[in-house]
């Protein structure tokens, strides 16, 4: 009986060392803000609005001169809002207005993020641009930036959209594992964002930007969660690290942004 115990005990310490790596790996929060779209040049409002569970979560919209439509932009893992305004700023100057908010545990986001909760916290974002700033939903597209993409194919799976872009986005939470503890089972992880089952369900067009020496997210991931969409869609190579493939291939970044908006004012042929 006490091999037994011991058996069981390790077991279950084993899961529980398992959960707590898995939370660190996934989600990297910071609260200080370094720093508003002021500082970029941009005007913008601070935006509150309240989810489903009762949790505050804080953004910024910039809005744009003219208009073209309005970014629902989920960012990556780490850091806050106030770490992506040089993409902010390339978004806004392609006439997009943009809608940048922090998770739960977040910059001035309250709680603490778990997969539910980073869904929850889109759709808040999301019915406050449909309610209270009466946008239509078809002139709102999704902006996904690394875990954000999972965020925004959520989104888009339950909500109309005008389109979406996922950039350096990643099939799976356990195609991503298998790469980093190839000798953990996947059945052991809780977390899922699972885009590749989602992303089949997403019908509106798609727009996948995806560096091919991306360290953080494997390009062939990227690829594997492209090839499993439904049409209307485009895969976009960049050169670059995770984080700085929009700087140095900023001209195609740019442009293919610029031509996917402008596709989906086209009519259909």
């Amino acid at each position: 009986m006490k091999i037994v115990f011991i058996i069981v005990a390790l077991i279950v310490l084993f899961f529980l060392s398992i959960r707590s790596i898995e939370k660190k790996s996934l989600y990297y929060p910071l609260r200080e803000i370094d720093g508003t779209p002021r500082d970029i040049g941009l005007d913008y409002e601070d935006v509150r609005v309240m989810t489903r569970d009762g949790v505050r979560i804080s953004g910024w919209f910039i809005p744009s001169g003219s208009s073209r439509a309005t970014l629902i932009f989920s960012h990556g893992n780490g850091g806050n809002i106030s770490h992506r305004l040089e993409k902010i700023k390339i978004l806004n100057g392609l006439g997009l207005d943009v809608l940048i908010f922090d998770y739960r545990g977040y910059g001035g986001s309250k709680g603490s993020p778990s997969e539910k909760g980073l869904y929850l916290d889109a759709e808040a974002v999301y019915d406050y641009l449909v309610n209270q700033k009466k946008i239509p939903a078809r002139k709102i597209v999704g902006y996904g930036e690394s875990l954000g993409g999972a965020v925004i194919i959520d989104l888009a799976g339950k909500h109309e959209l005008g389109g979406i872009i996922v950039e350096g986005a990643f099939s799976s939470v356990r195609d991503i594992a298998k790469r980093y503890f190839p000798l953990v089972p996947s059945f052991v992880y809780k977390t899922t964002f699972d885009s590749y089952k989602k992303i089949r369900n997403v019908g509106y067009p798609k727009l996948h930007i995806h560096s091919t020496a991306d360290e953080v997210v494997p390009f062939d991931l990227g690829e594997k969660l492209f090839d499993n969409a439904s049409e209307p869609k485009e895969f976009v190579k960049l050169h670059g690290g995770h984080n700085d493939s929009f700087i140095i291939s900023q001209d195609v970044f740019a442009s293919k942004i610029d031509s996917f908006i402008q596709s989906l004012d086209s009519p259909n042929p």
